[in-house]
């Protein structure tokens, strides 16, 4: 594989913003909406990782409140729109600069509703419903940090620490209740609005903003929590070990491990955290063994946690998020990480044009669900890679020459936006579908700003 000399690239030229019309604000939200130099403002000038600076922030409390907010939307057609949760999305498109944004953060409950269901606003925070659930000896595949919003994740698809045993965040969900681009509050399930229940699994963005979900959790008492960081001298070798390793571990086991830059010759680290769904420790040692010999351990910590500590694990209350400037990652999902995949994979980390880079597991309890069951289609993957890097880096070119190693991307982890991206996002079928559904939803692009699917669109 040749050396890539990164692409040159120039500053968008600023663009001029409509002025937006805050005197139309209804009553409903005058008294909480934020401008720039309220007290409030600060917060939504910087997401997880991309800065923001909107001309109006509003702040529905209700899901009536959201439906006068899709309303006011609609008389400001020419300005960004942004929807902000928790502000976690990667790409940063929650926030946007000189628009409009709907911060349904207040929308926060999390309240059980028997059994094993439990309802949950787009506002509350995985570590909410974790505290939550925990008691209940209950959890629900949610991502691997506890500070990410609800809303966000459970419309995107959802990769996290029971990915393996139980799916997805949308496999859980049992059903959503919808503010549509008509300021409509619709109830989508499998047996009610049924196509649009669908589409807000995988691209719920392009189709409304959630306001309620209704989630089926799964028993989970305490789980062994591995943190692991091995020493490894060939990087290639590595890779197609722990891929090997983690589809022949038990369902029980989901994994992510991150590896930053590396140079020929010199020894390098990979840092890995792995989660066993038993509360015996026994069957945890017995069932991390195929990761534990993939290479050389230079440092180990397994514990047994409950599904509240793992999901704070790595979270601070109160920290503030500082995102500056314009992310730049990219996605993939790989069925296998075999020989040429692994050596493509060592050779991009080694050419200097990402800092870091991330396998997570997927497959197993995933690839169970039929790729037409929902907007998310990429059952038959095992893992989702992520890389970061910078605009001139070289990392969009590494990037275009690993593509046939993959398959698809998921959008939360992807950070351009362009059409070409988001043909790789959907198989071309569910594009088409989301197509004919944007038509039918948000024929005129209200939600179009995060990974816009045009309804006038056509594949090919």
């Amino acid at each position: 594989m040749t050396d890539y000399e990164p692409r040159q690239t120039r500053p968008a030229a600023p663009q001029h913003t409509p002025a937006i019309d805050d005197d139309g604000v209804p009553a409903s939200l005058a008294a909480r909406m934020v401008r720039p130099g309220d007290p409030n403002y600060h917060r939504f000038t910087a997401s997880y990782l991309r800065s923001g600076a909107p001309a109006l922030v509003l702040r529905p409390e209700t899901p009536a409140q959201v439906q006068d907010s899709v309303r006011f939307a609609h008389t400001q057609r020419d300005v960004p729109l942004g929807i902000f949760s928790a502000g976690h999305g990667l790409s940063g498109r929650s926030l946007n600069h000189g628009g409009l944004v709907i911060d349904v953060s207040a929308l926060n409950h999390v309240e059980p509703l028997g059994g094993r269901l439990v309802s949950v606003g787009p506002g509350a925070r995985w570590i909410d419903v974790a505290r939550v659930l925990t008691p209940l000896q209950l959890a629900v595949t949610s991502g691997d940090y506890g500070g990410v919003g609800v809303g966000g994740l459970a419309t995107a698809g959802g990769i996290g620490w029971f990915a393996r045993e139980h799916g997805l965040t949308i496999d859980h969900l049992r059903s959503v209740d919808v503010v549509t681009a008509d300021g409509e509050l619709v109830h989508a399930s499998k047996t009610s609005n049924a196509e649009l229940f669908w589409a807000m699994r995988g691209a719920g963005p392009n189709f409304g903003i959630a306001v309620s979900f209704e989630f089926e959790a799964k028993p989970v008492a305490q789980i062994g929590f591995a943190q692991l960081t091995f020493a490894i001298s060939n990087v290639a070798s590595f890779i197609e070990r722990w891929g090997a390793a983690v589809e022949a571990s038990d369902r029980s086991v989901s994994a992510t491990v991150l590896l930053g830059g590396s140079r020929p010759g010199q020894l390098s680290y990979a840092m890995a955290t792995v989660v066993v769904d038993s509360a015996e420790p026994d069957t945890v040692t017995r069932r991390l063994q195929p990761i534990l010999k993939v290479d050389r351990l230079a440092n180990q910590s397994i514990t047994l946690a409950t599904y509240e500590e793992v999901m704070g694990a790595f979270f601070e209350e109160g920290s503030a998020q500082q995102g500056q400037g314009e992310p730049h990652a990219h996605s993939a999902f790989v069925r296998h990480l075999d020989p040429q995949t692994a050596s493509g994979i060592a050779a991009f980390l080694s050419s200097g044009a990402t800092s870091f880079f991330t396998m997570r597991s997927v497959g197993a309890a995933v690839s169970d669900i039929p790729a037409d069951d929902t907007a998310y289609g990429w059952r038959d993957a095992n893992f989702s890679l992520v890389a970061f890097g910078s605009a001139n880096s070289g990392i969009d070119e590494w990037w275009d020459h690993l593509q046939p190693h993959f398959e698809g991307l998921y959008l939360s982890f992807e950070s351009d936006i362009t059409p070409e991206s988001l043909a790789r996002a959907f198989p071309p079928a569910h594009l088409e579908r989301l197509r004919e559904l944007k038509r039918r939803y948000d024929a005129t692009g209200l939600f179009r700003d995060n990974f816009f699917i045009d309804p006038k669109g056509r594949l090919g």
